[in-house]
């Protein structure tokens, strides 16, 4: 097995006994990206020279004895969190030049454990979509078919994961974009509950859905990812002060006596039958190993999409208004005047997707309809988050798909926007109740395309899905498969 193909569990053993190096391991990815990259197109940017002088210095530490929990370990940032002196694009043709003179948190962090920074990974413009599609950069493409979407918006770092490009990555999730393109590329993906990663240096997409979070080759290094990214940060307003544990000891407990909530809001007509049928198989899993399951309502879920799309494009139209030619970024080239400056610029550097989501939300906030859309939809969220409330005072998690679909083919519902949006299906009451969630794999279609399903646990239980999805990582015995790139 290459070096690119192990885990970061399986590549610490390895850096600590001496039988390989950071530098190995980094040679080992690189050439993978040579070999697929052209196809899958996970990155708009790489980094090999500064990777390659990390890992160096990891070597050093390692040798040292100053190696910290990520030394070594090649980390893909999605294409949102600023890097300090590399571009940071937002996948938008606006930002194609913008150089950030800081780092994110979750950057400094990750550097301070040691992770080795491969390159900025793809994603939907401004994380406005569900396909990594309306990137400006081009779409990234699923490894399991090159034909198909890896999900969005973070496809790029779900996808240098699935192809083994990196061995662990960096998304934001503000819908689903953790989550879904996790489960449409084969790989564990968590969205952690809002307020326990840092978004300071995280480029604003909708300020009170956006949550950073990792992609990982398993559960256990789901963890490891966890226990650098997760804490208080001064520098975030929304940032929590609450306690951090240890999450890989959370790895390996059983869940006796756990009762799991199924509710029959998210087992719909319309779901793939083919994804239905994996998702009961892994709640037999779960049920054999101790989880009981129960049945739940979230009676609200059928508005949670009509609030999203209100709350979502409302705060992106008001978070987007910075981008006018002025302090950063693209400045057309043509303007009598300053008013016709501002036009032209974001004419030209916004995709029509982020344009959608502009007018959308600039309605919704406008003057006479501000308390028939956004204030009517903030209340119907409150109600979605009370519905959370209830649930978890019957069961300790919550288990539904995380996708109504496999992956879909490129191109196929990019002219329904509606169809578009129906892929977050799923996903997107996670976010508005600020919860946490995780998308673990759980099987694959006839045609080989992987399939996810999703823990749901309460605020500040990041512990409780780690927990439950490695008893059912370890149990299902799903075909261990990668992708015939």
């Amino acid at each position: 097995m290459e070096l690119n193909q192990l885990t970061i569990h399986e590549l610490q053993e390895k850096l600590k006994n001496g039988e390989t190096s950071a530098v190995k391991v980094a040679e080992s990815v690189f050439n993978r990206i040579n070999a697929v990259e052209e196809r899958v197109h996970s990155y708009i940017r790489l980094m090999k020279e500064e990777a390659m002088s990390a890992a160096e210095q990891s070597d050093k530490d390692l040798q040292s004895g100053k190696a910290g929990p990520l030394s070594g370990i090649p980390v893909a940032l999605k294409d949102i969190v600023c890097t300090k002196g590399i571009t940071t694009t937002c996948g938008s043709h606006i930002l194609h030049n913008f150089i950030p003179p800081y780092d994110a948190t979750v950057v400094e962090k990750l550097a301070s454990a040691g992770a080795v920074f491969v390159g900025k990974a793809n994603m939907d413009e401004f994380a406005m979509g569900s396909s990594t599609e309306t990137s400006y950069f081009g779409p990234t493409r699923n490894p399991w078919d090159l034909t198909r979407i890896p999900g969005g918006s973070s496809g790029g770092s779900a996808a240098a994961v699935a192809a083994d490009e990196c061995i662990a990555s960096i998304g934001s999730d503000t819908g689903g974009s953790i989550r879904q393109p996790a489960a449409l590329c084969g790989v564990v993906g968590l969205k952690p509950t809002y307020g326990r990663v840092s978004r300071f240096g995280l480029i604003a997409f909708a300020s009170s859905l956006d949550q950073i979070g990792p992609f990982t080759k398993d559960v256990e290094d789901c963890a490891i990812m966890m226990n650098v990214l997760a804490g208080y940060d001064p520098l975030e307003s929304t940032s929590v002060k609450a306690e951090v544990p240890d999450y890989r000891q959370y790895v390996g407990r059983d869940v006796q006596g756990w009762k799991i909530g199924i509710p029959k809001e998210y087992f719909i007509e319309g779901i793939d039958p083919e994804v239905s049928a994996a998702v009961k198989d892994a709640i037999a899993v779960i049920e054999k190993n101790g989880g009981q399951c129960v049945d739940i309502s979230l009676p609200h879920t059928e508005y949670c999409l009509a609030v999203y799309y209100i709350i979502a494009p409302a705060e992106a139209s008001s978070n987007l208004a910075r981008y006018d030619g002025v302090k950063y970024g693209l400045r057309t080239s043509e303007a009598r005047d300053l008013l016709e400056m501002y036009k032209k610029t974001r004419r030209e550097g916004f995709g029509a997707e982020v344009k959608r989501r502009i007018v959308i939300g600039t309605y919704a906030l406008s003057s006479g309809y501000y308390d028939a859309y956004y204030k009517k939809a903030s209340q119907v969220r409150a109600l979605i988050k009370h519905d959370f409330e209830e649930a978890f005072k019957k069961c300790d998690i919550i288990l539904t798909p995380t996708t109504p679909t496999p992956a879909f083919k490129i191109g196929e519902k990019t002219d329904n926007p509606l169809q578009m949006y129906l892929s977050d299906i799923f996903t997107i009451s996670t976010n508005l109740a600020g919860i946490p969630g995780m998308s673990v794999p759980c099987g694959f279609t006839a045609a080989g395309l992987p399939i996810g399903m999703q823990f749901l646990a309460g605020h500040f239980e990041e512990g409780k899905l780690i927990q439950i999805a490695s008893v059912y990582e370890k149990n299902a015995q799903i075909e261990k498969r990668r992708p015939r790139l």
